[in-house]
């Protein structure tokens, strides 16, 4: 009783630190008041929460986390320049979102019941996964260093990159320690210690402020949805993407928990779909299921389905009370970067492992360091540069793990090989 509690509360720790940037920096694109940000969190948690439990009882089963999706992270702030340097109406580019995630949540439902992901995944081998995995790690790499160091514009806090190391080191060496009780629970004590440091070094967090003790999320904050063509296009084809990332965390966490149990991928993408509507009516990020979900099992060695779900409904239940989430909510983000740095490390990993049966074939060999080097190399674009070119196009390629993941189906599709004709055929027996 005892292990699961700890195990769940170590669960709704990582599910809560996961989950805390992206809100926060949507909040701060769009200019929301400290009002405006307090809910943007309840209603992130809350979204987080209930769509974690949905997947984990009715969709793919797998301790499996919802969070929200770095696609519709990149999504929100690329409209949000777009609204703010084309002097565009902010409350029309949020309304026309809600309406994309609608959307998207529909396609989903329809690529559900008619039977249609089996196509898509298939598309999916481990070389393809692979890429998945290394090039979102390299994507994550650039946020997660700079929050460590303490970087913000072009100065660094050395204090809080003190902070943030010396967190770090203690993830690494309780994850590694020959106590089992030390490696299970090495992200709780970890930023559990961070935090603390992080206040007896000075530092202090901005906490958004809020007054009500017993609040519940309400729908459509930002208006009644609108269409808008840019958008819409852009939150269909963020869909199909979407639906790879969770192929590809679906099957890194089967293989952690080393799970033989058949998905229901029509299940698992009709949930999705109601996911995605969840958080179109509650005006927040769209999520998805999170592949570091693999690496905070790896580090924690907890496997088991429970302490997931509990940890999930923990999450669910705090939502409605704004003052415990405004505790949790000042956790600073160096700290909570220097807890998962580990665990999401641990994905590249998980990545390589799955290259294994592909490094001696040469077609693959050609497909992985083709998509590597665009993947990467789009990464590298300086910000503005494709600033010419439609806010759709730009958003896209200005994605380094998209453009990746998609030059790798292309080129897989072209250098497959072709299976053996059967004798018979090749003789012309019927």
């Amino acid at each position: 009783m005892g292990k699961n509690l700890l195990s769940s509360i170590q669960w709704a720790v990582f599910i809560l630190a996961g989950s805390i940037i992206t809100p926060i920096s949507v909040a701060a694109a769009f200019h929301f008041s400290p009002e405006e940000t307090s809910a943007l969190l309840q209603r992130t948690f809350f979204l987080v929460g209930a769509t974690s439990l949905l997947q984990g009882l009715f969709g793919h089963k797998l301790p499996l986390m919802e969070g929200p999706a770095g696609l519709w992270w990149g999504v929100f702030l690329t409209y949000a320049g777009v609204a703010i340097s084309s002097h565009s109406s902010i409350q029309g580019t949020l309304t026309s979102l809600e309406l994309g995630l609608l959307a998207s949540g529909l396609l989903f439902i329809l690529l559900s019941c008619f039977n249609l992901i089996k196509y898509v995944r298939k598309l999916f081998t481990p070389t393809i996964t692979g890429i998945y995995l290394v090039l979102l790690t390299i994507q994550l790499s650039g946020p997660f260093i700079q929050g460590i160091l303490g970087i913000e514009g072009n100065k660094m806090n050395w204090k809080v990159m003190l902070a943030a190391v010396l967190t770090l080191l203690l993830s690494i060496v309780f994850s590694r320690s020959k106590s089992r009780f030390l490696q299970n629970y090495s992200i709780l004590l970890s930023l559990a210690i961070g935090w603390i440091l992080y206040n007896l070094f000075g530092l202090k967090t901005n906490a958004p402020h809020v007054s009500q003790v017993f609040a519940l999320p309400k729908i459509f904050v930002w208006g009644w949805p609108t269409f808008n063509l840019s958008i819409f296009i852009t939150a269909l084809l963020t869909t199909f993407l979407l639906l790879t990332n969770l192929l590809a965390s679906v099957d890194a966490v089967k293989e952690v928990t080393h799970s033989n149990k058949k998905i229901n991928l029509n299940m698992t993408g009709f949930v999705m779909g109601i996911n995605q509507i969840i958080a179109g009516l509650f005006s927040a990020v769209g999520g998805v299921a999170i592949s570091g979900s693999a690496g905070f099992i790896l580090t924690t060695r907890i496997k088991e389905r429970l302490p997931f779900l509990v940890g999930s409904a923990i999450i669910l239940v705090m939502s409605f009370f704004p003052i415990v989430m405004n505790i949790f909510a000042s956790l600073p983000d160096s700290i909570g970067y220097g807890t998962m740095f580990i665990s999401m490390a641990s994905i590249a990993g998980l990545g390589f492992k799955t290259f294994k049966a592909s490094v001696n074939n040469e077609s693959k060999v050609t497909v992985m360091s083709i998509a590597f080097m665009a993947g990467a190399g789009m990464m590298l674009i300086p910000s503005g540069a494709l600033n010419m070119l439609p806010s759709t196009v730009s958003s896209l390629l200005t994605n380094g793990l998209v453009i990746g993941v998609i030059i790798a189906i292309i080129l897989e599709q072209l250098f497959k090989e072709k299976k053996p004709e059967k004798l018979s055929d090749q003789i012309g027996v019927k």
